[in-house]
């Protein structure tokens, strides 16, 4: 095993532990030097695996249950801009808003974001809640 190693390494430049380079000639015949006694190597006991079942794992988390709406559906629908988590809801069902009010505040990426209104009306429906994690698109709430 030794001298296939070391005739792999023919021609090359290598360097010892002590910084001496030497150049390995590439017509010189290998040898490994044989007179040094190794230590036979033995294989450890097998021992019998233990017969344990492994333990269940943990059931997944499934999705929120879909969220209740409160109130009837509106025509005009407020959607999340972005994912995050719903920080609190500025108004209620019935409640008249404007265009630009805030219907509630989304944490997205360490901000908090108002969503407004997108347009004067009455609240209809909510459709989220305090703490709740939200993707783009999913509709907060509608207007009438």
């Amino acid at each position: 095993w030794l001298a296939e190693t070391y005739a792999s390494f023919k021609g090359l430049t290598v360097t010892n532990s002590a910084d001496e380079e030497k150049f390995l000639p590439a017509d010189e015949p290998v040898t490994a030097d044989t007179t040094t006694a190794e230590t036979p190597v033995t294989d450890a006991p097998v021992t019998d695996a233990p017969t344990t079942t492994p333990a269940a794992a943990p059931a997944p988390k499934t999705a929120s249950a879909p969220k209740a709406a409160t109130g009837v559906s509106g025509a005009v629908k407020v959607t999340s801009p972005m994912p995050g988590t719903i920080l609190n809801v500025k108004v209620s069902v019935g409640q008249q808003v404007k265009k630009g009010d805030v219907i509630c505040v989304l944490e997205a990426m360490k901000m908090e974001n108002d969503i407004p209104a997108s347009q004067d009306g009455v609240i209809a429906s909510i459709n989220t809640q305090k703490g709740a994690s939200v993707n783009a698109g999913d509709v907060l709430a509608t207007l009438n």
